[in-house]
Parts: structure tokens; sequence; C-alpha cells
């Protein structure tokens, strides 16, 4: 090194120097790791060479100590290991393993809520303490959107903070879209003084990410196999929304008078698109990245044991693929959706814009609207649905019809314990005469006679008579 002034080697691999591009006279020493080509170098804060020679001696000796027990040797703050973490992420996103949108949704939490509560905290000091207090934390010093999670009140200076951080937001956003901020972007704080909770669904995928960078940390050895933190808190788990029959019968209704009702074609074109749309995905569960991902090669005809037709789709996301059945009916919906299309080459996607290139949101703005239309827009949490719902209507709706809970959970690409996590609710439901039975002006109902067992017994019995009659008859 260029710079190294005044250099003496106290032992093997312990160097004494001091540094001549800075104008003090303070003592460092560099010290070489055993076993490996690495090295550290720390400002002994003296401009004595025989404190200088003591302190360099004990910060060998620290070091000993430290590789001996397994504790860190170098100091790493969580936000540059953040950071190394989100780059492996970006890496599987372009290998396929992960969704590209995986690593935006990483970055978004890392640089953001993480960021401000341990961002600048060295990652071996981040302990049970600081893991179990971010529920308070992320709750007390943030926003959320839908006031079911509760609210509170908030101060100007909070307000103020929270107008801050939309403002960053929105210039981050267009920068990502290359367009160039000529003026800072400002946001005025919000006169309601009132604001809801972070909802704890989102504080458990925060602290999944917390919890991912800590296990980087563990596996690249900058904290030890202790500080793992695999519990999570107990949060509230809001069941899924879904659409009754109903609500999915009066959806088609509306529907069908949204589309008659559009006024240009090519609103007519988005309209009856969004309509198919939503009936294809209450008949299939699709999730929606598997819908974007639907191309025509995709769809094929096929029939059942019984000889009855069916459609038999090659779906793929969240880096997984599976085939999945459908009705008739799904097959009608898509023919719809390929007489308008101006995309029906088999590599093509299904769900396109009215030019015929893949549809980004999946016709979000124009499912809300139909939604408000037909006042569905809510469920009965009181939360805005999304296209989501739909997939949680189909799976509702097959378990109401009985279908065995590892046969949705194989059309559905998802497990059986999230099924019955999410929707175990429908067990009630369904065997509500066995919940209700012995209750007050309430009885099982009896078994109707079933008639062809009764015409066996019959038959049964006239044969053994007959056969009786044979036996007494005179020979």
């Amino acid at each position: 090194m260029a710079f190294v002034t005044d250099k003496s080697e106290l032992k093997p691999g312990l160097i004494l120097f001091r540094r001549g591009d800075v104008e003090h006279r303070m003592w460092y020493c560099r010290l070489k790791m055993p076993k490996a080509d690495r090295y550290k170098t720390v400002s002994l804060k003296t401009t004595d060479m025989d404190v200088a020679r003591e302190r360099a001696f004990d910060q060998d000796a620290d070091i000993r100590f430290r590789l001996k027990h397994d504790v860190p040797v170098f100091n790493h703050p969580f936000r540059e290991v953040g950071r190394e973490y989100l780059l492996t992420q970006e890496a599987r996103a372009k290998r396929g393993e992960i969704s590209a949108a995986r690593p935006k949704k990483v970055r978004a939490v890392i640089e953001g809520a993480l960021d401000r509560y341990v961002g600048s905290t060295q990652v071996h000091l981040v302990g049970d303490e600081l893991w179990g207090g971010y529920p308070a934390w992320r709750r007390e010093n943030g926003a959320g959107r839908h006031k079911r999670n509760g609210v509170r009140e908030v101060s100007d200076d909070m307000a103020q903070a929270f107008a801050d951080k939309e403002a960053e937001r929105r210039t981050k956003v267009q920068q990502t879209l290359g367009i160039r901020v000529l003026r800072p972007i400002e946001v005025k704080p919000s006169e309601e003084r009132v604001v809801p909770y972070i909802s704890d669904s989102t504080i458990r995928f925060e602290m999944s990410i917390f919890g991912a960078v800590m296990n980087y940390a563990i596996k690249k050895r900058y904290v030890p196999a202790s500080q793992r933190f695999d519990e999570r808190p107990k949060l509230k788990s809001m069941r899924r929304d879904e659409f009754t029959l109903e609500e999915y019968r009066k959806l088609h209704t509306v529907g069908r008078k949204w589309i008659a009702e559009a006024d240009k074609p090519s609103s007519v074109w988005y309209r009856s698109t969004t309509y198919n749309m939503i009936l294809i995905a209450c008949n299939t569960g699709m999730r929606p990245a598997e819908m974007k991902n639907l191309r025509w090669r995709d769809i094929m005809p096929a029939k059942d044991r019984e000889g009855r037709e069916i459609v038999v789709l090659f779906v793929q996301g969240k880096g997984k693929s599976r085939k999945l059945v459908a009705p008739r009916s799904v097959g009608d919906y898509l023919d719809r959706i390929r007489v308008i299309s101006k995309a029906t080459e088999p590599n093509d996607r299904v769900f396109t814009n009215v030019t015929g290139k893949p549809a980004k949101t999946l016709y979000s703005s124009l499912i809300a609207d139909l939604l408000n239309e037909a006042n569905l827009r809510e469920g009965t949490q009181g939360v805005p649905r999304s296209t989501y719902c739909f997939r949680h209507t189909y799976a509702t709706l097959r378990l109401q019809e009985g279908v065995d809970v590892y046969f949705l959970a194989e059309q559905m690409g998802t497990s059986v314990h999230m099924i019955e996590s999410h929707y175990g609710h429908m067990n009630t439901i369904k065997h509500a005469d066995r919940v209700l039975q012995g209750m007050a002006g309430w009885e099982l109902p009896q078994p109707e006679p079933d008639d062809t067992k009764a015409k066996a017994s019959k038959a049964a019995a006239t044969r053994d008579q007959s056969k009786r009659g044979q036996r007494n008859k005179p020979r």
C-alpha cells in the first residue's frame, strides 16, 4: 500500500503502521486472518508507539478469541448484508428460479421498513429483542391502507413524515420509468390525523424477509447459527375473501349489462375480455400470475372417463408448473377471447391488450369498475376485492360441492394444509347437521329409503320363497 509509512512487523501477520494520506499521526495495525487470505485493519486511536504496540497485541488476541469461539471478526451492518442477499435473489430471478417480481418486493422491504429499523445496526448485534420488537415498532411507525386493522392518531410531524415518504416513493417510480424529475415532488400532509395500522399480513411478510437476511448472514458466517429466527410472533390471520354463489350470479348479470353499455369499440373489447377472464378464473382457480403466463398452446381439449368434454390447461407461476382440468364452459370462454383477440398464434399470450401485447395488470382497473357497478367491490371484511378473490371463489365453491381436499390442492397447485388453513370454515357449514346435533329444535335428517336396496331385498326374498317351494314340492 503506497500510503503506508513507519511500517514495522510486530510478529508474523501483525503489522504496525501510520497512514501517509491523512493529516493525523495515529497508529494502525493490520492483522492477517489465520488460514485465510484476508486482513483486518484497525485504528489504534493513539500517537504513542508503546501504547500502539500494546493495543495491537490486544487486537491480535481478540481476533484469535473470536475465531476460537466462532464470533464474527468483521463488522457488517444489516443494510450491507441486506444488499448482498438482494443480489442473490436477483440472480435467482434471472435463472428463472423465482418470479421477476419477487426481488422488487424484497428490495422494497429491505430498503424501506427494515432499513429504518435496523439498517445501521451491526448484524451480529441483532438479537431476540430487536427481532421480537419489530411488530410493535412497525405499527407505530407506519400507516396501512385499510381501517379494518384498527386506527391510531398521529402527530403533525408524523403526518409530514408520511407525506415525505410518499413523495420519495413517487420520485423513485418516475425515475424507474425513465421520466426525468425536474422539480422535487411534493406531497402535502393529510389533514386527517387518524391513520390505519399496518396489517399483520404485511408485518408477517416483512419479517419473513428479515429472517431470510439473517439466515443469509449465518450462511456467510457473519453471525453464529444461534441468530437464526425461525419462530414468528403470533399475528392475526385474516380469512381470505371470496364471492358467494349469489354474488357470483349477480356478477354474471351485471357483467353482461356492463358490456352492452360500452360506448366505444375498444371499450367493448376490454369489457368483454375482462368479463370472460373473470369467468375463467372462477372456474379454474388459476393465480393471476398463471393467467398472465397462459398461452394458446397451453390449452388442450380432452375427455374424462365418462367421455365428457373437458379442457386441460398447462399453467406456470410461482416458479412451478402443473396441469389443471376445467369444464367445457371454460373452453367456450376462451373461444370468445380468441375470436376478438389480435394475438392467436400458439406462442401468443391469451390475455392481451387491444393491440395484442401481453396484459401487464390483467385489467385490474376494469375489474374494479365492474365490481363497483355490481356493488361488490368490498367483501365482508371491508377490504377491496382483487383479482385473487376469483381464485378464493373457486376454492370455496368446490369445497361446498364436496370436492376432496387432496384433489383440490393438486388442482390449485397448493398444499392441503393451505387449503385447510384458509378454507377450513367451509367444513363447519358443510357439516352443519352434525355440528347442531342435539340442539333444541334440531334433529338429524333421517336417511331416505334406498329404492335399489329395497328392490334387491324383495327380489332376494322372492327367490328364497321360490326355492323353499321347490324343496317342499312332492316328487
